[in-house]
């Protein structure tokens, strides 16, 4: 992954997060503010609390506000998990890890509410401990308490409850974010003349239609190209199928979607395959899909996973298991035995 997607601004759409993270401070009733590794914030405050609001304006006490958010993300990525703490005023926060390959970038930081259980409160780590006098220099006192004051209280059931949901999520649009990032990356590999932006943002479908270009792509290159790569039907009737099959290898095919690509029914489809190639259709896939294997394992350094995933068999397991049924043995054993006669 390049460098310049570690950042979060590049990870996330700042823009459509921001409406996000407004909406989720109205459900949740938590103030939200996402910051990066050294707790500096990246995006407004949603539903911050005037008091919070107060201290963050405050030069000297915004210094405080931060260094508690970084220290309250390194414990999460700590734990690996969203972390519940106190902050120096005695408020609750909640800080949601955001992991990238294994490198802490940032954080979603939530809570400014006031715990209604004083037990739970008890148990809570406060993460900053400042002197009395570090708070000399704050002017209107009174207002300031007033503000205090005022914070909301939920229970502990409640902020926990929003604390994995806020998990959940982040780590869903992080990971959607991350596998848009890393296709724009090996499609601007793959065709460094073509440039396409995913800045606007691309649905699922579109994210999807394209890792099914870009999985057909990797396969076609290392498959090799021959007479037999190729079928050519005595009943041109079939012709349609056989074409899309050696196009799609990475797709699942139905011969259900095979009969409507030829427009004719299933159980005629079916009549006429056996006739074309004496096997039936699922086999059939089944041998091509194995030999197309045979050639990755040569070939290349992708897992069993990965050739499994890369020909569209449900599951590395029932890839091996097809692969045995064929073959009398393993693809890894295959592919050392192959490896061994080099």
């Amino acid at each position: 992954m390049k460098t310049s997607l570690m950042n979060l601004n590049k990870i996330l759409d700042l823009k459509k997060w921001k409406s996000l993270q407004d909406s989720l401070a109205l459900v949740t009733k938590l103030a939200i503010i996402t910051v990066d590794y050294k707790g500096v914030p990246i995006t407004h405050h949603s539903g911050v609390r005037p008091f919070c609001k107060a201290m963050r304006d405050d030069p000297n006490t915004a210094k405080l506000c931060e260094k508690c958010d970084a220290r309250g993300g390194l414990e999460a990525v700590r734990k690996n998990a969203p972390y519940i703490y106190l902050c120096h005023w005695n408020v609750i926060d909640i800080a949601i890890p955001i992991i990238i390959d294994d490198k802490y970038v940032g954080a979603i930081m939530a809570g400014e509410v006031k715990l209604a259980d004083g037990k739970e409160h008890d148990s809570l780590e406060q993460m900053l401990t400042v002197p009395s006098k570090g708070f000399e220099h704050i002017n209107n006192k009174e207002e300031i308490q007033r503000l205090y004051d005022s914070i909301p209280t939920l229970s502990y059931s409640e902020i926990n409850e929003a604390a994995q949901m806020l998990y959940s999520l982040c780590n869903y649009i992080v990971e959607e974010a991350m596998n848009k990032n890393l296709i724009l990356e090996v499609y601007e590999k793959m065709d460094p003349v073509t440039t396409v932006d995913f800045s606007n943002g691309y649905s699922l479908d579109n994210i999807q239609h394209i890792q099914k270009e870009l999985a057909n792509t990797v396969t076609n290159a290392y498959v090799k190209t021959s007479l037999n790569d190729h079928f050519v039907c005595k009943n041109k009737t079939l012709q349609p199928a056989f074409d899309y099959i050696y196009k799609n290898k990475s797709e699942k095919i139905s011969q259900q979607m095979m009969a409507g690509l030829c427009h004719i029914t299933t159980s005629y489809f079916s009549r006429l395959f056996v006739k074309e190639t004496g096997k039936n259709f699922s086999t059939f896939i089944s041998l091509q899909k194995i030999e197309w294997s045979k050639q990755l394992l040569e070939k290349t350094d992708l897992s069993i996973a990965q050739i499994s995933d890369e020909l569209g068999f449900n599951e590395p397991g029932y890839y091996i298991k097809t692969f045995k049924k064929y073959e009398n043995i393993t693809p890894s054993v295959y592919r050392k035995y192959y490896q061994e006669t080099l």
